[in-house]
């Protein structure tokens, strides 16, 4: 049996609100007591829970920027499930609902696929990515706001620039380092500032010190390295720096060298496999 059609209480919303201490820069119809919202029962997306606690950061930090969708006609959510969990995470007793029309259940389900799906076919460009994610870094931001993890970051500033001769190659070029301009300073390379917020809240815990200690090299996970500035410094070092910040695995110069120090591993076995196909398409 069809849901009545809910009766909107603060239709397209624009003004920014705040909901349980959260504010709202999106349209919504009604801020729901959360208990009352229902997720769809045929829902086909899945939401793991590190991704679900990334989604309840971003919605803390940055407020919310999408409402909850839910159908005037079963009353189900179609499009934000993932933002209702997150606010479960939160705690927080009610969230920014929209209603829409459905004609018939097709329509909700139609809707509720693209929703995703959609998002799905568009084409990153990962060096637009990257651009950004080096601004961000270069200055004191929560880079989790991205949706990127620290791991997936520091994977993508270790990519090779270069584009690829083919889908598949064994030609492996590692990045030229050549100067663009004055070598800049050292307070410019990274960003100690959550570090050195976590590390002095370590110390004022008064917790055993072998603990303490261990937590500081820990906070040291929270520096932002900003690789445009290590390259630009690395251009400006003599050899024996250089090679330093090679063995830290700040530049990658040399893949012999890198794959020796333990920075590559990949890019190794991916040429192996190069070398074979080549060998057996020579022989074909």
């Amino acid at each position: 049996m069809a849901k009545a059609k809910k009766e909107t209480v603060a239709s397209n919303k624009r003004d920014v609100a705040d909901i349980g201490g959260i504010p709202v820069y999106c349209r919504y119809d009604e801020a729901v007591d959360i208990e009352k919202v229902t997720g769809h029962p045929r829902n086909p997306n899945k939401h793991g829970d590190e991704q679900i606690a990334l989604l309840a950061k971003i919605i803390k930090a940055s407020g919310w920027r999408n409402p909850i969708c839910v159908s005037n006609r079963s009353g189900f959510v179609i499009k934000g499930h993932g933002r209702l969990m997150a606010a479960r995470v939160l705690g927080v007793a009610q969230v920014p609902v929209e209603y829409q029309d459905y004609a018939t259940e097709a329509e909700e389900y139609q809707d509720m696929i693209a929703d995703n799906r959609i998002a799905e076919l568009a084409e990153r460009d990962m060096s637009i990515i990257k651009e950004l994610l080096e601004e961000l870094g270069a200055g004191a931001n929560d880079m989790d706001l991205t949706g990127y993890v620290e791991a997936e970051i520091e994977r993508l500033m270790l990519q090779e620039h270069q584009e690829e001769d083919s889908k598949y190659t064994n030609k492996i070029v590692a990045p030229v380092y050549e100067p663009k301009g004055e070598c800049p300073p050292l307070d410019a390379l990274m960003d100690r500032t959550k570090t050195k917020q976590l590390i002095a809240e370590i110390d004022a815990a008064g917790i055993p010190p072998d603990v303490a200690e261990f937590l500081r090299f820990a906070a040291e996970r929270h520096t932002v390295f900003n690789f445009r500035q290590i390259a630009e410094y690395y251009c400006h070092a003599d050899a024996t720096l250089q090679d330093l910040m090679e063995r830290s695995g700040m530049v990658i110069i040399d893949f012999e060298k890198a794959i020796e120090y333990g920075f590559v591993h990949l890019t190794e076995r991916l040429g192996e496999i190069a070398d074979l196909e080549e060998a057996d398409n020579g022989d074909a």
